[in-house]
């Protein structure tokens, strides 16, 4: 085994860091990372240079929505990558004027615009952060590179050994600190353990959800389509079953159709459209109903919750920390992978720029830093999966059970009161704390309930739509619409 530059050696040396995983979470970690240090991604596959599949992310075939408080956060970390999503055909999409969602307790309005999210494939969004982080000449990537463990002590990592996937050779790459982004496959409580650190607690929810994607050509006169959205209703005693529309670059459409245990889609392409007439409503249905498929129908069940309380442990070593999936990952369908993410490198930058690289706490403040900031989307997807038939993980505790009373009246009332569906949009796309839901303004109009009507149908002009596009008349919606 051969060794690299040994940061602890008496000579004066440049700070190093190593970053395990060249995926979003990685990226944005050395993007922080490059301020301070020499920084070496170690990562499996060879990169794309365009916004291409990546074989170590085949999750990135089915939807993905990045918040506005990822969005804002990633801005801040790479000042301009908004603008090269944009001028690479993603949009920024309004919420929820640019938004058709059926919720658990109606549809809602599309007022306008109180958040936003950006809309592309995530080859597109990865590829984007990619070429603007590996622009940064202090920053090498080591591809065909995989990690096999840490060096170092229980109190202190000083490096990780890695090895080449091709040749087999493992060699050590002494660092001052190591981050682990290597997605939910991490080995870090492995590692961990190897160097005498004790276990660490997981916890998991599994609805028994499976997702099935794919994606069509979008039709004639759609180029400023919404999002359109049927929720399932996790108090109805059935499994939950979900369609969505992303509009993505190029002119196409994703569906992605989800079901928890008990009513999973397939990989079937002729079950597909009879599914989404089978959710809550079917107007995804009704929009694919004449498009044209582009792709097969692609099936995950890569949907558990499980999260690694790092941050619990009494004891943390130096020069070691966790982001990302390998701490935690969420229920896809809420979308808060990416933008939780964001906010974990952003505290990583926070912790560099107060306390330095060579801090002997750094790793154990980011490391609890980020177990708070798992805390509201855990709480989000959890308290929602574990209501469905079948589902396998811990009764949420008594205070969780009285607050959903109040938040299925919150939803209700969103339907129709535009301060507290900017509360609840605050909220879902990470711009605001879970609190943001119990202020004063916000819960005395919750006791009201909503200030209109509920809507009679989707909130979208589809006979305009089908005159523009050719599209046979199938069934007519009821409700107002913004724009589409």
């Amino acid at each position: 085994m051969t060794t690299r530059r040994n940061p602890h050696s008496p000579a004066a040396h440049s700070p190093t860091a190593v970053v395990l995983g060249g995926g979003l979470t990685g990226m944005l970690a050395a993007a922080v990372l490059a301020a301070h240090a020499e920084v070496h991604i170690v990562e499996r596959d060879v990169l794309p240079t365009s916004p291409v599949p990546r074989k170590g992310l085949p999750q990135a075939q089915h939807a993905h929505l990045l918040w506005s408080g990822g969005a804002r956060t990633i801005e801040s970390l790479l000042p301009g990558v908004t603008q090269r999503w944009l001028s690479a055909g993603a949009r920024r999409i309004p919420l929820p004027t640019g938004l058709v969602s059926l919720t658990a307790q109606g549809w809602l309005r599309r007022w306008p615009e109180m958040q936003y999210l950006i809309a592309c494939s995530r080859d597109l969004l990865d590829w984007g952060v990619r070429q603007q982080v590996l622009d940064h000449p202090g920053i090498r990537v080591h591809t065909h590179t995989e990690p096999v463990g840490l060096s170092g002590t229980a109190g202190h990592v000083t490096g990780v050994e890695v090895r080449d996937t091709v040749t087999g050779d493992v060699q050590r790459l002494d660092a001052d600190l190591v981050i682990d982004a290597t997605g939910r496959g991490s080995a870090a409580t492995t590692w961990l353990a190897a160097l005498g650190l004790p276990p660490v607690t997981e916890e998991h929810v599994d609805s028994g959800l499976a997702y099935a994607t794919r994606i069509f050509r979008a039709p004639a006169g759609t180029t400023h389509w919404p999002i359109v959205n049927v929720q399932s209703d996790a108090s109805a005693p059935v499994p939950g079953q979900t369609a969505t529309l992303v509009p993505l670059e190029e002119a196409r459409w994703l569906v992605t159709l989800s079901g928890t245990r008990g009513g999973q889609p397939t990989r079937e392409a002729d079950e597909f459209l009879p599914f989404a007439r089978d959710v809550r409503h079917p107007i995804v249905a009704e929009l694919i109903a004449d498009a044209e498929p582009l792709t097969d129908v692609r099936l995950s069940r890569s949907t558990v919750n499980r999260r690694r309380r790092f941050d619990l442990l009494r004891a943390w070593p130096r020069g070691f920390a966790v982001l990302g999936d390998a701490v935690a990952t969420y229920n896809p369908l809420y979308g808060q992978g990416m933008s939780v993410a964001a906010q974990e490198a952003a505290a990583l930058r926070d912790a560099l720029d107060r306390y330095g690289l060579d801090d002997p706490g750094l790793a154990r403040r980011l490391q609890r830093t980020v177990g708070r900031l798992t805390q509201a989307p855990w709480a989000m997807a959890t308290g929602q999966d574990i209501l469905y038939p079948g589902a396998v993980g811990p009764r949420p505790p008594a205070a969780t059970r009285l607050l959903r009373g109040y938040t299925d009246r919150l939803l209700r009332t969103a339907t129709g009161d535009p301060v507290v569906t900017r509360a609840l949009l605050d909220v879902m796309t990470l711009s605001a704390p879970l609190q943001r839901l119990m202020r004063p303004n916000v819960a005395a109009r919750v006791l009201l309930g909503p200030a209109r009507p509920p809507l009679a149908g989707p909130p979208l002009n589809l006979p305009a739509w089908r005159a523009a596009s050719g599209t046979p008349s199938q069934r007519s919606t009821g409700g107002d619409g913004a724009g589409w």
